[in-house]
């Protein structure tokens, strides 16, 4: 298998995680409101509603635990870029001030999603 193709196969894993993500968290109460926003800081997976709270939801999924793991991948690095993207979200929002805002962590071990993990606020914003 080439370097594209592993690459093809590795965001068709991903993609295929954040849709079951997307469906465990709806079954849950949540409401999406965007899936795999972008900006110049970083990316939000999922980003959804419960109640008033505005969740922002990174989707981990680690076939292999040689590396520590999904949740050992959610380090301070990527905690503070998670931090500057959903700022950057916010900001885009009317009233963005007065709504509650909390990061939650999907981890998986495979993408067929036998083995989903829902850490609730799993960090504050540095």
């Amino acid at each position: 298998m080439s370097r594209k193709d592993d690459d093809t196969s590795r965001k068709a894993r991903g993609a295929r995680a954040e849709a079951l993500a997307a469906a465990f968290l709806e079954k849950q109460g949540l409401r999406v409101i965007e899936r795999n926003w972008r900006c110049r800081f970083g990316e939000l997976d999922l980003v959804l509603r419960e109640g008033d709270m505005i969740v922002m939801a990174e989707v981990r999924l680690r076939t292999h635990s040689a590396f520590g793991g999904a949740a050992a991948s959610i380090d301070h690095r990527k905690q503070a870029k998670l931090a500057a993207t959903a700022r950057a979200y916010l900001a885009g929002l009317a009233n963005s001030a007065d709504r509650p805002c909390r990061f939650d962590v999907i981890l998986m071990a495979d993408d067929e999603g036998r083995d989903i993990e829902w850490i609730r606020n799993a960090f504050d914003a540095p």
